[in-house]
């Protein structure tokens, strides 16, 4: 009986156990059948957002004009450079960095100093000329209690010089409530609750600000400053009321409107201010700062009104279902671009195509992809890559073309025009590190002129972004506007639809607009279905800027484009090639067949006829050092980052380098001896070799100079035959072209510090080594095993068993097996007569200073100085 009852509890229990199974597989089968048709079903469709309204000046207060008919003082910008002087409070502070990124996104030149206290003022002049045409302070109140002695020297330059002060007041928990600032006839105010900013339209500084509006409702912060003043020489600029219904001592009743920027006029001390009331975190406070600049200045830190906007409308046909165009959608990019165009002149939407995946979305998204082509004339179009993928993958050229001839005949059959010259390749690929397979491609098949990338030089900050042109195709700086392939539902946008209303109105898709004369806007199909976020932001955008600023919006088709932002800025025609694999997001779109061993990991970088073909040959003596190929034109000197081969690209300099079999322990190195004293070379080797270390060989440079001279008359230069060295290094401003050319290949490499300081200027100088060439010429061994270790290349190489003096050559040659030497050629080490006296004293004269200057500057690097100028400055000691 007691086995029974067990048998029946057993199996009761297995059945509540199986019950048990049973209910929690229905539960994650129910839960998994909700969650598919939570998630597959369609979502409750919400209107579009609407864009903001017109413009409303109906709570304008009209501010009576207080300063139209005083008369300021002009600005002379002849006497000054176009350098901005700012002082911040440390290298960390945040509006010390905003005004910066406003500096650099301006193109504007700067230099930042932490402001003194009691400290030495920065030389301002130079000779009769002003280094700076503007001066910032981040806290006003660093320049007011300035020490007597430099705030003297600082207002007695503004004011000789014409230059203004733009200065900025934050109140803090310990500012005074009330108080005056020193040494004006101006009353501060701080601490304050302030809402409803006005422009007063009289002020003079307004340029790009359009003074129509009134930005309603409270300010963000209670640590508002005002300012109070009854001098004519101040005009308010901005103004408010306060928060709150109490009265202020010192002020009128909460209504009335109070500055919180002044412009000073200079008719208190001949200096002209404009003081800010807080920092640049309201973004008003942004427009008028550009506007200060330009009016302190004299228009000479200004751009010109004009702005040139494109909205780029990639992945036209690609994309999920679910996340494409239908009619109603293409209706409304037809309607909003009508719109546009009665505010932005010539406006157009520019679409890139794949067309691989036309038809391939929902029957209403491929009704949307019929409606687009229905309407293809009245847009722009460009092509992407057919299937989407991205160019850095195809390493064939014939193949890549293949991929983009499938778009064009894509294009033909649909009638889609495709004559714009423009091409934007998917995530940028290939254009930026320089694929050189796809600009071969895009000029072949569809004779790209123009495209553009975010990528240069790199993506972030955006402010850095600049074009080039390379291999013919003009690349112009891309921007982004916050809407992405996933950004389709306003409610749903990241941070929240404030921040994109933020962006909008004056944040960062607004100072795109301000700051650059020319913005490429990217956006995606995706942003243009569902809530249609690309229609809400670009008629949005445009919308404010006319209310709120003075900017005449255009639009050009991207090949004019391209030639105006190179007529703006034709300094950045010659791009300036970055290390690709310092950047992950560049890394990542380099082909794969590409590696950055390839590179150098040290140059020779001359100057010419001071032994760094020697140095050249014996560094190739070492078992683990490996000099470049040779090349056709130039024999063993690339000459790559000084003239026309820069522009071939880093593939074309790479192909002269073997892949390393030990990228670690290998030492690649180039040598080209006119490196040394091109001008450009410096910040073009820093940015594509910023590691690398710098090898220059030094020798007296009147024995320099004359060496070149004998080495011109060798190659029968006709100037060379024609002149006596004097006649050369003395020829005068009027002598011939050709004199004065051969004059300065002679002279000038010889500026040996200048040239020096151009390098130390990219480089630290732990990465540069000067050697002696006396030495060298004299004692190679020694030279070699100091080179060895400053380049820290194993194992050291016994140079002293290498090297042999050859008494025929009259140097250092490499000994080899069985006795014999290898010599450097015939046109190395040449004998030729001495040179004469009175050329010896006219250059030991000319080089005096430079010499001077160079073991200053070899004593500050901590390197010993070379032998020849040990004794050079001693005899001019003499002389």
């Amino acid at each position: 009986m007691i086995q029974l009852w067990k048998v029946v509890r057993h199996v009761r229990q297995l059945e509540l156990h199986r019950l048990i199974l049973l209910l929690i597989a229905f539960s994650l089968i129910s839960m998994c059948i909700l969650a598919y048709y939570v998630t597959n079903s369609p979502k409750i469709k919400e209107p579009p957002p609407l864009p903001f309204s017109d413009c409303s000046n109906q709570h304008r207060i009209l501010i009576p004009p207080q300063a139209s008919w005083r008369l300021t003082k002009s600005v002379d910008t002849s006497r000054t450079d176009p350098v901005v002087l700012v002082f911040v409070e440390s290298i960390y502070s945040q509006l010390g960095q905003e005004i910066v990124a406003i500096l650099e996104s301006s193109r504007f030149k700067y230099r930042t100093e932490i402001a003194p206290g009691k400290g030495d003022m920065p030389t301002l002049t130079d000779k009769d000329r002003g280094r700076y045409a503007l001066i910032i302070y981040e806290n006003i109140l660093k320049y007011v209690n300035l020490d007597a002695w430099n705030r003297e020297l600082l207002d007695k330059y503004c004011v000789e010089y014409g230059v203004g002060i733009i200065g900025f007041f934050k109140a803090n928990e310990n500012s005074l409530l009330s108080a005056q600032l020193k040494g004006f006839p101006l009353f501060l105010h701080s601490n304050l609750g302030l809402r409803d900013y006005h422009i007063n339209p009289s002020a003079p500084l307004l340029y790009v600000t359009r003074a129509n509006e009134v930005e309603q409702g409270p300010l963000p912060g209670d640590d508002w400053t005002v300012f109070q003043s009854n001098h004519s020489t101040y005009e308010p600029v901005l103004l408010a009321s306060t928060k709150s219904s109490e009265s202020i001592p010192h002020l009128a009743t909460h209504k009335a409107l109070h500055a919180t920027v002044m412009q000073d006029l200079g008719l208190h001390d001949g200096i002209q201010r404009v003081l800010f009331g807080n920092n640049l975190n309201f973004w008003l406070h942004k427009l008028i700062f550009v506007d200060a600049i330009a009016y302190l200045t004299g228009k000479r830190l200004c751009l010109t009104l004009d702005r040139y906007i494109l909205v780029d409308i990639d992945d036209i046909f690609v994309g999920k279902e679910g996340t494409r165009m239908k009619v109603s959608d293409v209706e409304a990019l037809l309607s909003t671009q009508n719109k546009l165009r009665t505010l932005v002149p010539n406006f157009t939407f520019n679409l890139g195509f794949s067309g691989k995946f036309y038809h391939t979305g929902t029957d209403e998204e491929d009704e949307g992809d019929d409606m687009l082509l229905k309407h293809r004339k009245e847009f722009w179009w460009f092509p992407h890559m057919w299937s989407h993928m991205q160019p850095h993958l195809f390493h064939n050229v014939t193949v890549l073309a293949e991929q983009m001839k499938l778009n064009k005949q894509f294009a033909v059959e649909h009638g889609i025009p495709t004559d714009l010259g423009y091409a934007v390749a998917p995530h940028h690929s290939g254009v930026y590190p320089v694929h050189t397979q796809l600009y071969e491609a895009w000029k072949s098949v569809w004779s790209i002129q123009v495209t553009s990338t975010e990528e240069y030089p790199h993506l972030r900050p955006a402010r850095y972004r600049r074009g080039f042109i390379h291999n013919g195709i003009m690349v112009l700086p891309r921007q982004t506007c916050g809407l992405f392939t996933h950004t389709i539902f306003y409610n749903e946008y990241p941070g929240g639809s404030k921040e994109l209303d933020k962006s909008i109105r004056g944040g960062e898709l607004f100072l795109t607009v301000l700051l650059n004369p020319i913005s490429i806007f990217m956006t995606h199909l995706s942003n243009y279905g569902n809530d249609r976020l690309g229609l809400y932001t670009f008629e949005s955008l445009v919308k404010f800027v006319q209310c709120w600023t003075n900017l005449r919006l255009q639009t050009l088709p991207p090949v004019q484009l391209a030639k105006k932002y190179f007529e703006i800025f034709p300094q950045e025609k010659n791009p300036l090639w970055q290390n690709p694999c310092d950047d992950k997001r560049h890394k990542d779109i380099w082909s794969k067949e590409k590696t950055c061993d390839r590179l150098p990991k040290f140059l020779i970088v001359g100057p010419q006829k001071t032994g760094t073909t020697a140095v050249h040959f014996f560094l190739t003596m070492h078992p683990a050092v490996t000099s470049n190929f040779p090349s056709p034109s130039t024999f063993e000197e690339i000459q790559f980052f000084n003239g026309p081969n820069y522009h071939k690209g880093i593939d074309w300099y790479m192909e002269f380098f073997p892949i390393p079999s030990n990228a670690s322990t290998d030492f690649m190195f180039e040598k080209s001896a006119n490196y040394f004293d091109t001008e450009v070379v410096p910040k073009r080797g820093a940015a594509l070799l910023p590691r690398a270390k710098i090898i220059t060989v030094l020798i007296n440079p009147a024995d320099r100079a004359y060496s070149w001279y004998q080495h011109q008359r060798a190659h029968n230069d006709p100037v060379a035959l024609n002149y006596t060295f004097y006649q050369v290094i003395s020829a005068k401003s009027q002598a011939p072209q050709e004199l004065r050319n051969l004059q300065s290949r002679c002279l000038f490499p010889g500026w040996y510090s200048t040239h020096l300081e151009r390098w130390l200027t990219y480089y630290p100088s732990g990465q540069l080594l000067i050697v002696d060439g006396q030495e060298l010429r004299h004692n190679p061994a020694s030279v070699m095993d100091n080179i060895q270790k400053f380049l820290g290349v194993t194992p050291l190489f016994n140079y002293t068993q290498a090297l042999r003096f050859d008494e025929a050559k009259g140097f250092w040659c490499q000994l080899l097996d069985g006795g014999k030497t290898k010599c450097l050629g015939k046109s190395k080490g040449r004998k030729y007569p001495d040179m004469d006296s009175l050329s010896r004293l006219f250059l030991r004269d000319f080089y005096r200073e430079h010499n001077i200057e160079l073991s200053k500057l070899m004593n500050r690097l901590g390197q010993p100085l070379p032998t020849w100028l040990r004794e050079e400055l001693q005899n001019s000691s003499w002389s």
